[in-house]
């Protein structure tokens, strides 16, 4: 049975793995010179079932308010003359009640647990290395009352399986050195045990080789999906750069790609674009730098160790497909790296 992958990501470069595990004939399309360079490179590196909160919150229309005003806050939109945004937002509002929130957040945790299960999965049987650190995640609170607040929400991930621990700023310096120096501006942090991190850009990189050199997955790079061209209710083929493609079956794994292609099909799918700012640094041989990834509560800048970089991650913003950036964007990863790292 042929199979065609549209996207080489993270999420197109393990399905076409469990395809052709499963005895699929497979080829995977990827627009890029290589696998896994865009959100598989730009995202946070932490597996984090243990923040897997629902963005569309009671907070969430405050924060966009606020951004609209000029505020750097850590989700963020910025207007536009594009219809799909605001189709886009009315939904997103719409879930931002707290019953729906703590409904979104549960079904988030679901998926991220068995996500994570079925990665530990993998990389036990693959024996696949990807800079993978497994000591848990720290999530980092300024003071007291943040702190309380931090503990009564993460308390609905551990009544569903989440084990976690409270630490005050001194077993935080003891755990992971670097916050020695600045205990003193932390008040504490909430860590979740099971939560890891790794370079998702070198998994998906290294799978996906194992997928064409032992599985026989076919890859091409330099393929960019332009359409599919559907009948009744199939996809009949594929529109690329390159040519025409047809297959048995098709998996749309272009990430926020996926709604402009499925509307050459006539699909609509309810998915917009977030864009994220991430900052990757060398860090000195001998120096003082972190040794378990985490997420900063006040800024919402996530941080993780790719063996001799630091990677660090901040605000969504709803802007549409611009790719643009601005020194300003990097404000938070810069003012928490100083202030604490």
């Amino acid at each position: 049975m042929k199979t065609l992958v549209l996207g080489g990501g993270v999420v197109g470069v393990t399905t076409a793995y469990f395809l052709a595990q499963a005895g699929h004939e497979v080829t995977l399309l990827e627009e890029k010179d290589g696998l896994g360079l865009e959100a598989s490179a730009g995202n946070a590196g932490i597996i984090a079932p243990g923040h897997s909160f629902a963005w569309a919150s009671p907070r969430a229309p405050a924060m966009l308010l606020r951004s609209l005003r000029g505020a750097e806050t850590p989700i963020r939109v910025r207007l536009a003359p594009d219809p799909h945004l605001y189709l886009w937002g009315i939904r997103f509002l719409r879930e931002c009640t707290a019953t729906r929130a703590r409904r979104n957040t549960l079904v988030k945790l679901r998926l991220c647990q068995y996500s994570q299960r079925v990665l530990n999965e993998l990389v036990r049987a693959e024996g696949l290395e990807y800079e993978a650190i497994t000591k848990g995640a720290l999530y980092l609170y300024r003071n007291r009352a943040e702190l309380e607040a931090g503990m009564k929400k993460m308390a609905l991930l551990a009544e569903h399986g989440q084990k976690q621990e409270i630490l005050d700023a001194g077993e935080v310096a003891k755990l992971d050195p670097v916050f020695e120096p600045v205990k003193t501006k932390i008040a504490g942090a909430i860590r979740d045990l099971g939560d890891s991190s790794g370079d998702s850009r070198l998994f998906t990189e290294r799978l996906g080789a194992l997928c064409r050199d032992r599985l026989g997955v076919t890859v091409k790079l330099g393929c960019r999906v332009a359409a599919l061209r559907a009948g009744g209710d199939r996809i009949d083929a594929v529109v690329t750069s390159d040519s025409v493609l047809t297959a048995d079956n098709y998996v749309l794994a272009l990430g926020v790609g996926s709604p402009i292609v499925a509307r050459t099909a006539g699909v609509s799918l309810p998915i917009y674009p977030a864009k994220g700012y991430s900052s990757t640094f060398p860090l000195k041989p001998g120096g003082l730098a972190p040794t378990i990834p985490g997420v900063d509560e006040q800024w919402l800048v996530g941080w993780s160790r790719l063996g001799d970089r630091l990677h660090l991650t901040s605000t969504a913003e709803f802007a549409g497909y611009d790719w643009g950036w601005t020194p300003r964007d990097f404000n938070n990863i810069l003012r928490f790296a100083r202030d604490v790292f």
